[in-house]
């Protein structure tokens, strides 16, 4: 940590400015320093202040350095709206919000009713943009729909998978956009059928009732299309197996990473889409090389594919700012709104006027297999989801 912090020191203010206004560019954090949240929101915010310290060191921002105000989110919806206010009141040109829509949203609504552009860290659901905060209102991740759509198509072409059960984890948008994806995929995929479907809370701590429907089938189905996030699909998954159901098990990206596995021994048949893999396993040789700078420069390895948006959101955010020669909003969104197919480091971004997120793109898949998970394939949905179905 002392490394980190004097790594970034040069890039970092807290509240003093040591430069007049007109001198310096100021990004503002409005994420969870506590709370569940900070287990998402850290990797992905340190990740974006590597970004910000390259572009520092490369002569900074329309020849500014980048500054850095703070504000902790406490994992709160309500502290959110406040720790907005906060970095805003400290100079913010933009405002970076929790990686999860339903935490990140008060602090973007407050930056889009003071005019400024907003970037989540890594949320995924389609509000997190245009249609739930603002036009001002954008993210550098992948719909948790395309998630969903990936992971039905590619079972289905892949792995031979005809049979479904869908079980949906009611508490967040991410979620519910992970089996809005899977929804929209399966009826085109000729003779693949939903057998059942169910839901339940992710505070839940047992689905026995859930489980004791997926046993009752004729057939074990080939997949379950699990839509949950951390803390609880922990739980939700070790129960699926300690009940001998030994069905391939897909999910979302918010399962990646290896920290959880040792309360599920052994796992195996259990899929999950990645934009870059953190073992050390990814088809892009750049992706190793950052993990590794990652690792120098915070003391350990990413745990979750989910740093990787925190970067992408300031690279595309700054060569906006950059081309349009201001960091004023109107002219940096309709810059952000002119790329398509803006290469980054973890895969092209595309922005227009109707969509701040990636309705396509191509995800890496991950297998854990006897308790260790590597990449075994890719996979890029046949046609991008088009945003009335995503609006459904």
């Amino acid at each position: 940590m002392k490394r980190l912090t004097a790594i970034f020191a040069a890039t970092t203010c807290l509240c003093t400015a040591a430069f007049a206004d007109d001198e310096r560019i100021i990004v503002g954090f409005a994420t969870a320093e506590t709370g569940f949240m900070e287990a998402y929101d850290k990797p992905a915010q340190d990740a974006a202040m590597i970004r910000i310290a390259e572009i520092n060191a490369a002569g900074g921002l329309l020849g500014k350095q980048i500054e850095v105000v703070n504000a902790d989110t406490k994992t709160d919806r309500a502290e959110g709206a406040k720790a907005g206010l906060s970095v805003i009141d400290q100079g913010a040109d933009m405002v970076v919000v929790s990686c999860d829509y339903d935490f990140g949203a008060p602090a973007a609504l407050t930056a889009e009713s003071s005019g400024l552009i907003s970037f989540f860290l890594c949320a995924e659901s389609i509000k997190a943009g245009i249609q739930g905060v603002g036009p001002n209102s954008f993210s550098g991740s992948v719909l948790a729909a395309v998630q969903g759509a990936t992971m039905a198509e590619w079972s289905y072409n892949k792995k031979g998978a005809r049979t479904y059960y869908r079980l949906l984890d009611t508490w967040t948008e991410y979620n519910k956009g992970i089996c809005d994806g899977f929804d929209y995929m399966l009826p085109k995929l000729a003779d693949a059928k939903l057998v059942g479907e169910d839901t339940f809370l992710n505070e839940d701590a047992s689905i026995a009732a859930q489980i004791t429907r997926i046993k009752s089938l004729p057939e074990e189905p080939d997949a379950i299309m699990l839509c949950t996030m951390m803390p609880g699909a922990v739980s939700a998954i070790k129960q699926i197996r300690a009940a001998g159901i030994n069905s391939m098990i897909l999910n979302g990206s918010g399962v990646d990473g290896s920290y959880w596995l040792s309360a599920v021994p052994d796992l195996s048949n259990f899929f999950v889409p990645v934009q870059g893999s953190i073992y050390d396993d990814d088809p892009n040789p750049a992706v190793t090389e950052f993990n590794a700078k990652y690792k120098e420069v915070t003391g350990g390895d990413p745990s979750t594919q989910y740093v990787y948006p925190g970067y992408v959101g300031i690279d595309v955010w700054a060569k906006a700012v950059e081309r349009a020669g201001t960091t004023e909003t109107s002219a940096v969104v309709a810059e952000l709104e002119k790329m398509n197919g803006e290469p980054t480091l973890f895969g092209p971004r595309t922005f227009t006027s109707e969509l701040h997120h990636q309705n396509q793109a191509r995800y890496l898949i991950v297998e854990t297999n006897a308790g260790k998970p590597g990449v075994v394939d890719e996979w890029t949905i046949s046609e991008p989801i088009p945003v009335a179905d995503l609006m459904d």
